[in-house]
């Protein structure tokens, strides 16, 4: 029998949002295991149990974590959660440690674009709003992805159409990271190791790919290649 593939997902603003990562990485394989990792249950330990970390999407980063003073531009959430940061700060780099295969999806990409200290566009403004940010349902537009990168492997493809619900963005990159995509007004859609040879899987994307299957975008490879792709690099450890 094989053993279980074990991932783990930092909990999102409601269990709906949560639930929706767990169903889209675990789907119909009862091989994979799903292990909430929160700063309300406190289970950092948990890191070094599983086998890959999906840092999931919610409430803006406190602007400290990337050196900014400014707490009410526009779009600002009423309150931060600073313990939610400083929980899944600990997560990332303790999974880095641990050369923990990672995907980071929209708060979770910023958030490490923040840790490996890159900032954020605090808001995208009006007409970017209109294209990116959610106002009741995921807003969908084009992407452009780059080349040779790894996000091009998986996706086998240069562009594609994905959903968006994000009035923050990547400003300046962190750290050991390369843009693999990009929206058509010129937005950061996607992140990845530079070397990406000579680490574990790692992705960032800004678009939600656990939601797709409840959209026009069910099959696409944006949601579908990177869930097999991931899920094909753990069975592949764990032999």
């Amino acid at each position: 029998m094989n053993a279980k593939i074990r991932i783990g997902v930092s909990n999102a603003d409601t269990e709906a949002k949560y639930l929706n990562y767990a169903n889209w990485l675990k789907g119909d394989n009862e091989s994979i295991e799903i292990i909430k990792l929160s700063a309300t249950i406190n289970n950092i330990d948990a890191v070094d149990g599983i086998d890959a970390l999906v840092l999931s999407g919610g409430v803006d980063t406190h602007p400290k974590y990337y050196r900014s003073n400014n707490l009410k531009y526009p779009h600002a959430p009423e309150k931060f959660n600073e313990v939610r940061d400083e929980f899944e700060i600990k997560l990332f780099k303790r999974a880095l440690q641990k050369n923990i295969p990672i995907l980071g999806i929209c708060r979770g990409m910023q958030l490490i674009n923040c840790i490996l200290e890159g900032d954020l566009v605090q808001d995208n403004g009006s007409s970017a709003n209109e294209i990116h940010k959610n106002d009741g349902n995921d807003k969908l537009h084009a992407i452009k992805i780059q080349s040779g990168t790894f996000l091009n492997e998986i996706i086998g493809a240069e562009n594609g159409e994905v959903n968006s619900a994000h009035h923050q963005s990547i400003n300046h990159l962190g750290k050991g990271l390369i843009v693999n995509a990009r929206s058509i007004d010129g937005i950061i859609e996607g992140i990845e190791w530079e070397s990406k040879n000579e680490k574990p899987f790692f992705l960032g994307v800004q678009w939600h790919p656990e939601r797709m299957n409840q959209q026009a975008l069910k099959d696409s490879p944006l949601s579908k290649n990177i869930r097999e792709k991931l899920i094909i690099e753990l069975s592949r450890n764990k032999q």
